[in-house]
């Protein structure tokens, strides 16, 4: 029996799982400024560095970080993504918002009525939010051909099973569909921890 041979079954269930599942992906706390706060913060024309690109086509990690401050603590370090963006907002977990003494509420990256606010330094120089602290809804980025393979539609809520260490049901996953997508699940990391998620991981959409 050739080695080809022996290595088809195995392939085949590889594809098998890819078809059937959705990677996942865990999203640490990070900042999206708009042009105006990448210039209050970092100086008059200022430009965003980009080091690292993510999975969504078009979106990077950039070299510069920032600290959040809150009425209890600070986080430090935290990651501003790129491109910049219309209006300015802040993503981290809820344990996040324990340390810094304000709870965000779970909405969807942009959603940002009635969300509070926090204050971002660098160096000496800081910007208050009035608005844009948020945790992020746990969701899956999807092409319209996986959309349809899954039969699934921009915006419907679904269960996950994950095939992790510690697997477990997420509920309310939101799908969001779109052309410029690479189909993803992103869970942030309390969510990440509570499974044992490793990178490579994947997940099942439950009828």
């Amino acid at each position: 029996m050739s080695a080809i041979s022996v290595l088809c079954p195995e392939r085949l269930a590889e594809e098998l799982v890819r078809r059937l599942t959705v990677e996942l992906e865990a999203s640490g706390r990070h900042v999206h400024l708009c042009r105006a706060h990448v210039e209050a913060l970092f100086g008059p024309g200022y430009r965003l560095t980009p080091v690292k690109d993510l999975s969504q086509p078009g979106q990077f990690a950039c070299a510069e970080r920032v600290t959040l401050e809150g009425p209890r603590g600070i986080l430090q370090n935290v990651v501003v993504l790129g491109p910049e963006r219309p209006e300015s907002q802040a993503e981290i977990s809820l344990t996040d918002g324990v340390a810094l003494g304000i709870m965000p509420p779970v909405r969807l990256s942009g959603a940002l009525e009635e969300t509070p606010g926090v204050t971002l330094r660098h160096g000496d120089r800081a910007v208050v939010l009035e608005r844009g602290l948020i945790a992020a809804k746990r969701h899956i980025h999807m092409t319209p051909v996986d959309a349809a393979r899954f039969g699934v539609a921009n915006g419907q809520t679904v269960r996950l099973q994950t095939f992790t260490d510690r697997p477990v049901v997420f509920e309310e996953v939101e799908v969001r569909i779109s052309p410029q997508f690479t189909t993803m699940v992103h869970l942030d990391y309390d969510e990440a921890n509570a499974c044992g998620f490793k990178r490579g991981d994947r997940g099942l959409i439950l009828p």
